[in-house]
């Protein structure tokens, strides 16, 4: 009998053999790579001269090598820093002010006792499933809020995100014991010190996780630029691309019209810029999410709580 305890202790569910650990780790290096390789050759394509496009085609092996697509992307000089530094305000500050408002909002619903509970819940539901509509949406903002032109009309309408909000209440319900807030009011604290001191370091995961989805939205954002911004100087960068690029397509498409300027447009790049536009746009947000995931881990481990 002390034999057939001792042989299903070697069995228990959080061993694995070496063959299944072995074939663990090639599924999770197969799905690494399919995430990493596709980047890699948007990386090879920008770096891919227009002739070797043209006559190879997409190639990780490109006959000729070129920085010609990254520099018809930095012509626009002082423009293009301009609009970057115009993107990375606009993400910094939108994502802490909407990470804020969510938290708040979250912190709200996960109360059973709140008063205010079923109507605020109802609030965030309904925008979920019903929209105003575009029409709506720019009379508002630029009518009533008196945003137009400016960064409160890239900022302001994105920072209430309804799923947002819902992940960080889940997370609250399911993270935070109930007890622990109890015993935070009977020693006199208030709601903001519960909710910052207490409720707050243990959260740090779910808070990480919309900060990095709300920082994404922000950065990846020009459908706002293209409803309220006229001044070039407040373009951020994903719209300055994209209007560089379909600069770039007309010239292409109108060659036989401007040919006569003396100007060879064969050569300027087209696949080969889409892609360095792709790169400048995604190397920012890349570099930012290790720094996300530290936060995290140390959330992970922090935050534990043993109840």
């Amino acid at each position: 009998m002390g034999s057939d305890v001792r042989r299903k202790s070697k069995f228990r569910g959080n061993n694995v053999s070496p063959l299944a650990d072995a074939g663990l780790h090639i599924i999770c290096a197969i799905l690494a790579l399919a995430c990493v390789i596709p980047f890699i050759f948007i990386v090879i394509i920008s770096l891919t001269s227009a002739e070797s496009l043209r006559t190879i085609g997409y190639s990780f092996f490109p006959s000729e090598w070129t920085l010609a697509s990254f520099r018809a992307a930095f012509d626009m000089g002082d423009q293009l820093w301009r609009s970057f530094f115009n993107s990375m305000f606009v993400t910094v500050v939108g994502t802490s002010i909407s990470v804020v408002m969510t938290v708040l909002y979250a912190y709200g619903l996960s109360r059973p006792d709140y008063p205010l509970k079923k109507f605020f819940a109802f609030f965030l539901f309904f925008t979920m499933v019903f929209g105003g509509g575009l029409v709506p949406t720019v009379f508002v903002v630029r009518n009533v809020l008196g945003l137009n032109n400016n960064f409160g009309a890239l900022i302001v309408p994105a920072l209430i995100v309804p799923f947002h909000v819902i992940i960080m209440r889940t997370f609250i319900k399911s993270a935070v014991p109930e007890s622990l807030i109890e015993s935070a009011r009977m020693d006199g604290a208030g709601e903001f010190r519960t909710l910052f001191s207490i409720v707050v370091p243990i959260a740090k995961p779910g808070i990480a996780t919309v900060s990095l989805l709300t920082a994404i939205g922000y950065w990846n954002d020009w459908f706002l630029a293209l409803l309220f911004i006229r001044d070039r100087t407040l373009f951020p960068l994903q719209f300055l691309l994209m209007e560089m690029q379909q600069n770039i397509e007309f010239l292409r498409r109108n060659l036989s019209i401007i040919g006569s300027a003396n100007i060879d447009f064969a050569d300027l790049p087209g696949e080969g810029l889409r892609m360095a536009l792709a790169v400048i746009i995604v190397v920012p947000i890349a570099f930012a999410y290790p720094f996300f995931q530290r936060y995290i881990i140390s959330g992970l481990t922090v935050g534990a709580v043993k109840e």
